[in-house]
């Protein structure tokens, strides 16, 4: 199977084209800005680093969140847009499955992936989906407990200090040789369906006026 995976989620962008579960080519770049500019470039370059054109791609994947608004959204659009030209499907992978896929041995540890809110706060996701959490109001683990994400060194120094038997992993954001993995098994049945749109925790910040939108002035 020959998927693209595009992840913009966090404080990093890339394109990755995965063939029968090997990674043939990737690029990435760290940074929490200009994800709609590169994206495009990367996705390019990658097929024509492979020698493949994009209609010759059996699925695009996408994370879908928790992360970035502006980031979700800049990998979403070009997701949906190669899919459209290609007439090829869109799947969605969260960031805690990418995770998940990244480790898989961890035995009866319990997989926390943590995502920074700012403002003290993170989405915190056990595996029964992301919920917003301050970091000074962890819940209590019920046993060893693995964390990944990028804000993982934080919350591991506060499990550790509660005497919780903590590993930090050394996952601190998607790997697109993951992403498409766990594309793949969703794309094939083994995973519940999830709607390739952006996964948001947290409202909104903008809001409408109270008012209701303002009338275009008349000429």
């Amino acid at each position: 199977m020959r998927i693209l995976a595009i992840d913009s989620c966090l404080a990093r962008c890339s394109a990755s084209l995965v063939v029968d579960e090997a990674l043939v080519a990737g690029q990435h770049v760290d940074t929490a800005r200009g994800h709609a500019a590169l994206l495009p470039v990367m996705a390019r370059d990658v097929l024509a680093q492979a020698g493949m054109g994009a209609d010759s791609l059996d699925l695009i994947a996408v994370t879908v969140g928790p992360g970035s608004f502006t980031g979700i959204r800049a990998g979403l659009a070009l997701a949906h847009g190669i899919g459209v030209a290609t007439g090829r499907p869109v799947v969605a992978v969260t960031v805690a499955e990418a995770f998940a896929s990244s480790l898989p041995h961890l035995g009866r540890r319990e997989l926390w992936s943590v995502i920074d809110s700012r403002r003290g706060r993170i989405f915190l996701d056990r595996g029964e989906g992301p919920v917003p959490c301050a970091l000074d109001a962890l819940p209590q683990a019920t046993g060893p407990v693995a964390v990944a994400g990028d804000a993982a060194i934080q919350v591991v120094g506060r499990l550790a200090a509660r005497g919780t038997n903590v590993m930090l992993t050394d996952v601190r954001l998607p790997a697109g040789r993951h992403v498409a993995l766990v594309a793949a098994r969703r794309f094939a049945g083994t995973l519940p369906p999830l709607p390739a749109q952006p996964l948001y925790v947290d409202p909104p910040e903008a809001k409408l006026p109270a008012g209701g939108i303002r009338p275009a002035p008349t000429p």
